[in-house]
């Protein structure tokens, strides 16, 4: 007999153990140094001389360390995350879901309208761009599958369907 178990492990890139640090709680005390698992959905990446920065909404994390697609409401704040290289804004644009892994550098002063934002900056030695998950709607037959009611074709007079009651 074979048995199928199934459970969710994270990519090898982004297996580990890490902090319980959320973008929201390193701004709140420093956490220079700590190293961090975050991901999220970008808002903005930005190639530069050298290095790729960028911006995120941060969302937990399930098990597999993929942004969790439940908690669209649940953020954790947004944070900066920068590589060296330079990746594609084709194809790391916005609403894309990243995780990173690396350590908080620093921190960096940003615009949201006409607040002054303090995003934590992580020098990523990990960028993992999750492939885009397509929802697919399985609708079953009407009403009762390719036979009809529910005991096949022919099997006797409905209430006004089928041969009829004479």
């Amino acid at each position: 007999m074979l048995g199928l178990a199934a459970c969710a492990t994270a990519p090898k890139p982004l297996q580990g153990q890490f902090p319980t640090v959320s973008p929201s709680d390193s701004t709140a005390s420093a956490q220079v140094g700590t190293s961090v698992r975050w991901g999220g959905k970008i808002i903005k990446t930005t190639p530069g001389q050298g290095q790729t920065c960028f911006e995120l909404i941060s969302r937990p994390l399930n098990a597999s360390g993929r942004p969790d697609r439940d908690a669209v409401d649940a953020s954790d704040g947004r944070f900066l995350a920068c590589r060296s290289g330079f990746y594609d804004p084709a194809v790391f644009e916005p609403g894309r879901e990243v995780t990173f892994i690396g350590k908080i550098e620093g921190y960096e002063t940003t615009k949201i309208g006409e607040y002054d934002y303090k995003l934590p900056k992580v020098n990523a030695d990990v960028v993992y761009l999750w492939p885009v998950v397509r929802d697919v709607e399985v609708v079953p037959a009407y009403p009762y599958g390719p036979w009809g009611d529910p005991w096949g074709p022919r099997w006797g007079g409905g209430w006004g369907w089928g041969r009829g009651w004479w």
